[in-house]
């Protein structure tokens, strides 16, 4: 018996000893094809097992397999899987999965995405869930702001009204490219974010490179580039459909459906969104329809053509006339007053508004020539139509520093337009004395652009390409309510003297801006070695600017169409990335710009006579060093940097003490942004993760200009001022900003989402007018804030949909903030108020 019993323990033993030699260790790091991107939370299973494990948020795994050999299986969600084989202890190293959209690598090859710890720059990703799970109500750049450097917000509060700010640079110094494709104006360089609602359902991930930037193009990326990528069509059938609703009448729905990848090498993606609302501030009512198709054809293995066709056709009623803190707490509607608005006849009616429909097509051809070249090309077009409401005539609709208006409807009440409609009537042959225009923006842009990728060697690899643009911005204010008058009288075209206007007549200007670009880039990307790489990049570009005055000359006049003026742009930039080891990487890079000058800049006074042919570039130099750290548990970035602009452009818009808007366009002034920013990830278990960021800047004006122009609305000159700001700190941006956020899983379904965000060091907009003395004063501060924001997202079986819920709570404290501001005091300052506590409910059913 002693002997059977021994037996039996010693086969065991064995048995045992068997199963544990039999186990391996594999590691590995799972990225995303192209950009090298970790993809965080992948499956990676042992096949034929229950056996498996998911990455960590740099997409690392470790995983010990019950067998000595065989194969793991890693997917993940809109990525094809892929199988690998494993014998004994392994380190498979990085594992790069394709995207399951249709030509997104090529896509992500045009648009110059970012390779974490490879391409020197500053840049931080998003991917589509989080853009999904964050977005809510909130405008699209908004979820940026726990980014180091960047300052996003709502401005008056209406819907697409938000604006960013990269290290202090406005908008119009920011790149912000789809798929690749620039969509600043051509003219001012800014960017309307109303013209791209529901962007945020088709993205397929959002990229901010701060600084230089990795573009090849000859782009304004003086900030940095916001760089955008939508979906491409699935290669699997399938589609969702979604709905929200929150405060304030915000109601959405929509749906997506793609067909997957046919036998003949053909895919199509819809995508469609109906959103409206009453506005959390008074008078900001709105409605949208975003539309997004692509269509995907492999034509061979040398051959993919993709089309792409997205927009939003949106109006929305505005808060554009900024109010001192004092008359937000006197009025009946606190920080949600707004003076733009009103009722005519029973119905809301807007001083202000904003209405836009910007269709963007493109079609992709990718050709590869054999296993080392290969050409993207994206041919594209757009064509914008619409414009900003306001006011004509004699303005009647201001009021009094107790908040009394024969006007409105009660102290700081909503605009009486019946009144202005009885006074208009009773004038008869007259006319109105008091109308509603839109100031129109429409514009037909064509593009082209083509980059060609060579593999030199192993470790040389050169992108060269050409960039063509042709802009046409067609510019005029229009009649667009009589409020019960007649006509509008109006002497402001030559060819119609004395015109008595009707409603879709034209009045006050009309020109068009002719813009024309042609660039042409090369970068060489050099491995020294694994760990070692860099990369040079020259870019040149010719800007040619004409100008077109319908009203202010003579049909006959030689005048009437300008010369066509051509400035002459380039950049230089190069960097390097070395990797220490697994753990650390330094970089640096530093670049040269100069940008031809902006159309304002050219024709300064909105005439034909007097032009500024010899408008100066504007002239950059950048400096930037960087440092990471990775590891299981944590990762973290250090970034240094300085950035000089001389000879900028700026165009500065104010309103003046009776109510009305004015602006100045500002030449040859320089200015000095540095700072430091640091942003990291913790993830402390397998249920909760920390993110954090800190950014300080110190950005100042470094000099003094003379002779500003100041016009108003209808371009007409008010006066000329000198500005003395050499010291001044640059205003309308948080120079130091802080970010915190938790990620909790209480159950594999069930997440819970906390952020807190810090702004601190703002200053107003100053005032060109009120500058015009030696020794003048700082810009207001504005009081610091911070926000707490939250989400639970639950994930269920909803009969064969994956069905998502998530709510949101924004501002969860009803923090009062002033987002921006304009000059003066805490007294005197014209400001505009954020957001209080908001909220949405969302569902998401996939099929």
């Amino acid at each position: 018996m002693k002997k059977t019993t021994h037996f039996l323990m010693f086969t065991v033993a064995l048995l045992f000893s068997a199963v544990v030699m039999a186990q391996s260790t594999i590691s590995g790091t799972i990225v995303e094809e192209g950009s090298n991107i970790p993809l965080p939370g992948a499956n990676v299973i042992e096949k034929g097992t229950t056996n498996g494990v998911t990455t960590d948020f740099d997409g690392n795994f470790t995983i010990k397999t019950k067998s000595s050999s065989g194969d793991i299986v890693i997917s993940y969600i809109g990525y094809n899987s892929k199988t690998m084989a494993f014998s004994g202890d392994k380190s498979i190293g990085r594992i790069a999965l394709t995207s399951s959209q249709v030509g997104l690598e090529e896509v992500q090859i045009i648009a110059s995405v970012a390779v974490d710890r490879k391409t020197p720059v500053a840049v931080s990703t998003i991917k589509a869930d989080e853009i999904e799970l964050k977005l809510g109500t909130q405008e699209f750049p908004e979820i940026l702001n726990s980014t180091p450097g960047i300052y996003t917000t709502k401005t008056g509060g209406g819907y697409g009204d938000a604006k960013t700010r990269i290290r202090g640079f406005q908008s119009e110094n920011v790149a912000v490219m789809i798929n690749g494709i620039p969509v600043n104006d051509m003219e001012n360089g800014a960017v309307y974010w109303s013209n791209w609602a529901g962007l945020g359902d088709v993205t397929s991930s959002m990229q901010v490179q701060r600084g230089l930037g990795a573009s090849k193009v000859a782009v304004p990326s003086i900030g940095g580039t916001i760089n955008v990528i939508t979906k491409t069509s699935d290669v699997e059938e399938g589609g969702n459909v979604f709905t929200s609703i929150a405060n304030d009448g915000y109601k959405k729905f929509g749906m997506t459906y793609s067909t997957g990848l046919s036998e003949k090498g053909f895919a199509a993606t819809v995508s469609a969104a109906k959103t409206d609302g009453d506005g959390y501030v008074d008078g900001t009512e709105f409605t949208g329809v975003s539309y997004f198709v692509n269509l995907s054809k492999e034509i061979n293995d040398a051959h993919k053509l993709s089309f792409t066709a997205f927009g939003a056709k949106q109006r929305h009623g505005q808060r554009q006339n900024r109010q001192t803190i004092g008359t937000y707490r006197a009025s009946e509607s606190g920080r949600k007053f707004n003076a733009d608005w009103g009722y005519k006849n029973g119905q809301v009616t807007h001083q202000e508004d904003n209405f836009y429909n910007k269709p963007q097509m493109s079609l992709n051809h990718y050709w590869d020539l054999n296993d080392n070249t290969s050409i993207s090309t994206v041919a594209y077009a757009s064509f914008g139509s619409g414009g900003g409401g306001g006011t004509a005539g004699t303005y009647k609709f201001g009021f009094d520093s107790t908040g009394y208006s024969d006007y409105r409807t009660g102290l700081y009440g909503p605009l009486d337009f019946d009144r202005i409609v009885d006074e208009n009537i009773a004038a008869g042959a007259n006319g109105s004395e008091t109308a509603l225009r839109a100031s129109r923006n429409d514009h037909n842009w064509y593009g082209v652009l083509s980059t060609l990728k060579t593999n030199l060697s192993d470790d040389l690899v050169l992108l060269t390409g050409l960039d063509y643009r042709n802009y046409k911005g067609i510019h005029f204010s229009e009649v667009t309510d009589l409020l019960g008058g007649q006509y509008l009288f109006d002497d402001a075209n030559v060819n119609n003297p004395n015109a008595a206007l009707q409603v879709g007549d034209k009045r006050s200007y009309y020109n068009d801006g002719l813009v024309g670009w042609l660039g042409a880039f090369a970068q060489l990307e050099y491995d020294v070695n694994e760990d070692f790489n860099t990369f040079l990049s020259l870019a040149a570009s010719n800007t040619s600017y004409q100008r077109v005055d319908y009203f202010n000359y003579l049909d006959s006049d030689p005048l009437q169409e300008t010369d066509k003026y051509n400035f002459f742009g380039f950049s230089v930039k190069g960097g390097g990335n070395y990797r220490i080891d697994n753990n650390h990487n330094v970089f640096a890079n530093v670049g040269y710009f100069e940008k031809a000058a902006d159309f304002d800049a050219v024709f300064q006074n909105f005439d034909n006579e007097h032009i500024n042919e010899n408008a100066e570039n504007q002239k950059i130099t950048s400096f930037e060093l960087g440092y990471g750290y990775r590891s299981d548990k944590f990762s973290a970035n250090v970034n240094l940097y300085r950035t000089s602009w001389s000879d900028r452009t700026e165009t500065v818009s104010f309103q003046q003490p009776d109510g009305t808007n004015a602006f100045a366009n500002i030449l040859g002034v320089n200015a000095l942004h540095q700072g430091v920013e640091v942003d990291f990830k913790y993830k402390a278990s397998d249920k909760i993760e920390f993110t954090g960021m800190v950014s300080l800047g110190d950005w100042t004006w470094d000099n003094d200009v003379t002779g500003v122009d100041i016009l108003d609305e209808d371009q007409n000159l008010i006066t000329t001022v000198d500005l003395f700001i050499e010291g001044l700190h640059v205003g309308d941006a948080a120079q130091t900003t802080m970010a915190l956020g938790a990620k909790y899983k209480i159950t594999s379904k069930t997440k819970l989402f906390v952020d807190y965000n810090f702004f601190g060091d703002i200053y107003a907009d100053y005032d060109p007018s009120d500058r015009g003395v030696d020794g003048a004063p700082d810009a207001w501060k504005l009081p610091d804030y911070g926000l707490f924001d939250a989400i639970i997202s639950h994930d269920f079986d909803f009969g064969p949909f994956d069905t998502t819920l998530t709510a949101r709570m924004n501002n969860i404290f009803d923090t009062e903030y002033v987002t921006d501001a304009f000059d003066g005091n805490a007294n005197t300052a014209l400001v505009y108020y954020g957001y209080g506590r908001t909220f949405s409910i969302g569902a998401k059913l996939k099929f």
